[in-house]
């Protein structure tokens, strides 16, 4: 009963809705408010704010747009099924109210844009990714109709270029499902309308910024690889790190995937911890992998609970597969074993990082210990002391084939982090000779590497020669990630 309640509340409301004269689309400045609260994720200060709208104005239709970013926000970080239960028809009841709309309003469409944008990366997170395939055609169809209708209305740009981007770095492996659908965008030129947004004046950019901000520094740092920019980015336009915790999100993630854990765990100890803030397991599951990064005791605590509490399925492959490791380190085998008997069972295999992390599960073997201590100290940040763990050792100290490609990939990266290119790029070389044709993804992520150095070279043919050989390399592990990442620097020396 308790899940039928919401969605027979917004039944009543459309009900009562279809009695009045004239719905509206009033951004008025509550529901500005009400927005801000939600996208720093203090999600229960904002749904008091749309409570009060309602309450003195039942023909607005803003309050149930906004309240889809509530939903959105729940539902994709913590993926909770019991959640998903209890709130998926509430779109589908938010759309008939939007509709209601005026036609006139560029409201009317870039509300529904954006709520089938934010169902179809929701519908992904629970396992229905035809249905999000089609929430995102229609999302980008309707982005396509209100900037032909509405040029002036700015956010348009926000959601259209972040699609665009989305659209033009589709890996193979899902190119048939684009097809199907008729969809195909641009890097550049989605970075074209996505950018001068962040700069505009209007108030409805001022409005939508932080969102706008969101979505480009993601796509900035992982399909035009431009890291540094986007650091210098959050720390020149003093992003507030500590009090909206969507770009604290971002900015830990970010951090931790560009071997910053030491910057990533201030911002994780200062983040303001309210209680009306959306409480999120993933904190638990990144100050873990910094802590591992550290090989730090206390990771096991953080990378433990995250498993306890966290009701979803993506990355549940990837925490327990590192707990694995957290075990296997300390020398404590059986619950490194425990560990790895739940990769099978909990969980899915929809990301690569979870893929990967069945597949060691299944083979049986264990990551050789200098090799991964050199590879967790590395990823954290810490190359010197990486460096150190591999000093004395040659490629005949390592028996299994694959053990020798992982070592002449460590070096590299370790090489290429200190700024020691020319041993970078020897090792990298010497890592695609070895590692093509085996199942590790070391010799793919060599030519990908390479094909950054030269990126940043400015010798774009050489780059391009690396990425495609990239491309080039079929059967391994992170095969999709590695290749959308080849093309976009494809794309990117191309000028496309």
């Amino acid at each position: 009963m308790k899940h039928l309640l919401p969605a027979a509340i917004l039944s009543f409301q459309l009900l009562s809705l279809t009695s009045h004269a004239e719905r509206t689309f009033d951004f008025n400045d509550r529901c500005r408010q009400a927005y801000h609260e939600i996208v720093a994720l203090r999600l229960t200060s904002g749904q008091k704010l749309l409570d009060e709208e309602k309450h003195l104005d039942p023909d607005n239709l803003i309050p149930y747009f906004l309240e889809n970013y509530i939903d959105f926000f729940i539902l994709f970080f913590n993926e909770d099924p019991q959640e998903y239960q209890a709130r998926k028809d509430h779109w589908e009841l938010r759309l008939k109210l939007i509709r209601q709309g005026p036609m006139a309003s560029p409201l009317y469409l870039f509300t529904q844009s954006v709520m089938h944008f934010q169902w179809a990366a929701v519908k992904i997170k629970f396992g229905n990714k035809w249905d999000a395939a089609w929430d995102f055609r229609r999302s980008f169809l309707q982005n396509k109709e209100s900037q032909d209708r509405f040029s002036s209305f700015t956010p348009n740009a926000m959601l259209g270029g972040t699609m665009e981007v989305a659209a033009g770095t589709i890996p193979d492996g899902y190119r048939w499902l684009s097809n199907i659908l008729g969809i195909s965008g641009s890097i550049r030129d989605g970075m074209k309308e996505l950018e001068p947004f962040l700069d505009r004046r209007d108030s409805w950019a001022q409005l939508f910024h932080d969102e706008a901000v969101f979505y480009y520094l993601y796509l900035k740092y992982y399909i035009e690889n431009k890291k540094e920019e986007v650091f210098a980015y959050i720390v020149q336009n003093n992003l507030d790190l500590k009090n909206n915790l969507l770009f604290a999100y971002l900015a830990v993630n970010l951090a931790v995937n560009d071997q910053q854990s030491a910057y990533a765990s201030k911002i994780l100890l200062a983040k303001n911890d309210a209680a009306d803030y959306l409480s999120m397991p993933v904190w638990d599951m990144e100050l873990g992998i910094i802590q591992l990064y550290r090989l730090d005791s206390a990771a096991g605590i953080y990378l433990e609970r995250f498993i306890h509490e966290f009701k979803g399925k993506f990355y549940v492959k990837d925490v327990l597969q590192k707990l694995s490791w957290f075990y296997y380190l300390r020398g404590d085998l059986q619950r490194a074993n425990t560990c790895r008997q739940l990769v099978v069972q909990k969980g899915n295999a929809e990301t690569e990082a979870d893929k990967q992390a069945l597949q060691e599960a299944l083979s049986g073997k264990w990551p050789q210990m200098i090799l991964l201590k050199a590879r967790l100290l590395n990823d954290g940040g810490y190359h010197q002391e990486a460096f150190q763990q591999l000093q004395g050792k040659r490629m005949d100290d390592f028996a299994l084939p694959e053990d020798k490609t992982e070592f002449a990939y460590r070096l590299a990266r370790i090489h290429e982090d200190l700024g020691q290119l020319d041993e970078a790029i020897e090792n990298y070389l010497i890592t695609i000779k070895l590692g093509q044709g085996q199942k590790e993804y070391f010799a793919a992520r060599a030519a990908l590497q390479l094909g950054w150095i030269y990126e940043k070279k400015q010798d774009l043919p050489e780059a391009m020669a690396y990425f495609e050989n990239c491309l080039a390399m079929k059967d391994h592990e992170y095969k999709n990630s590695l290749d959308q990442k080849a093309k976009a620097g494809i794309a990117r020396c191309q000028g496309r």
